[in-house]
């Protein structure tokens, strides 16, 4: 099968190669891959940033596609299931973590596309645990999306909570940031969300997808809106989605007393200049967000399913496997919102 494989460490070095199909046993199964988005991470690795990818390797972790193949002790999932995965493919089982169903931070964990084999070809294989069916009437191209949609439900609804009369301030209008305000919109909150000049194509579909306020922070004034909403009082969630340190500081005297910030965004440094004059006289509760775990996809597809998210205007761009180059290209440019390779 064909298969967009990370052959070395370094810039580039990826190669659309012929290898074998992978092939069940035990708890597996094997998805034939419909759709797989590029996400940050598989960017990462293209340009030799991401130092926990193990090479070579088969990139791709966000991805739909249709159960063609089970293990002998699969049990509740089909030959012919419309389904996703969670990106866990293998845990130690025995750590705190793993009996609290929390994966994402078991110290054990290999992952989809980052430790073992991804969805960048034409099969994936998954464990049966991390497998869910989608609906018939949710598009494969739309439940590619899930993965995204998973994390941002961990942000909102399992790192904090999100009340009907929050004012909340989203930083940053990429996929993640988009996805983020349509879930905490559907919970009855009022968003904020700000964005530079470059990103005022982002912004305008935020505004098409019913976010209250958008703002560039270049051209308007951030602090204004977000206190002229909240009678002075700052935002009562904030989410950086931008991992732009600038951003966050610039943000966290905007939190409310007593208010959650929630760093979703990755930074590019590992250590970076904090305002934590903020969040000690303020009583911040600033808070780690990674990934997201098992009951961040049973809401997460909840949400799809119902319509509650809208992922179409998100999608802009859509590649064949053999065309990978030129989705990578335009994910990397900026460019596109959302890019998708269609195996």
């Amino acid at each position: 099968m064909k298969a967009l494989t990370k052959v070395s460490t370094g810039y580039d070095n990826m190669e659309l190669l012929e290898v074998d199909e992978p092939v069940v046993a035990g708890d597996k199964v094997k998805v034939r891959v419909h759709f797989t988005g590029i996400c940050g991470t598989d960017i990462h690795t293209f340009k030799g940033e991401y130092a926990n990818a193990k090479v070579p390797l088969v990139l791709g972790h966000e991805f739909s596609g249709e159960v063609v193949e089970v293990g002998p002790e699969v049990t509740k999932v089909k030959i012919g299931d419309k389904v996703v995965s969670e990106t866990t493919f293998n845990t130690c089982g025995e750590c705190i973590y793993c009996q609290e169903k929390d994966y994402n931070l078991c110290g054990s964990r290999q992952g989809v596309g980052t430790q073992v084999p991804g969805s960048l070809a034409e099969y994936v294989l998954c464990r049966e645990e991390s497998v869910h069916k989608v609906a018939d009437h949710v598009s494969y191209e739309a439940a590619s999306l899930m993965e995204p949609i998973a994390c941002c439900v961990h942000a909102a609804l399992e790192k904090t909570t999100i009340e009907k009369d929050d004012v909340v301030l989203i930083i940053g209008p990429g996929p993640i940031g988009l996805l983020l305000a349509q879930i905490v919109k559907a919970f009855g909150a009022t968003v904020v969300m700000s964005g530079i000049t470059k990103d005022v194509p982002r912004l305008q579909v935020a505004k098409k997808l019913g976010i209250d306020h958008v703002v560039d922070t270049q051209t308007e004034d951030l602090e204004k809106v977000v206190m002229g909403v909240t009678n002075g009082y700052g935002a009562d969630k904030v989410f950086d989605c931008s991992g732009v340190i600038q951003a966050v500081n610039a943000a966290l005297p905007l939190t409310k007393k007593k208010g959650h910030f929630v760093q979703v965004g990755i930074f590019a440094e590992r250590f970076n200049a904090l305002d934590q004059e903020s969040i000690v006289q303020r009583e911040i509760e600033y808070i780690g967000c990674r990934s997201q775990k098992p009951s961040s996809w049973r809401t997460g597809l909840e949400l799809l399913e119902a319509g509650k998210i809208n992922v179409d205007k998100l999608i802009t761009k859509i590649v064949s496997l053999d065309d990978w180059r030129e989705g990578f290209e335009a994910a990397i440019s900026g460019d596109e919102l959302k890019v998708l390779i269609k195996s």
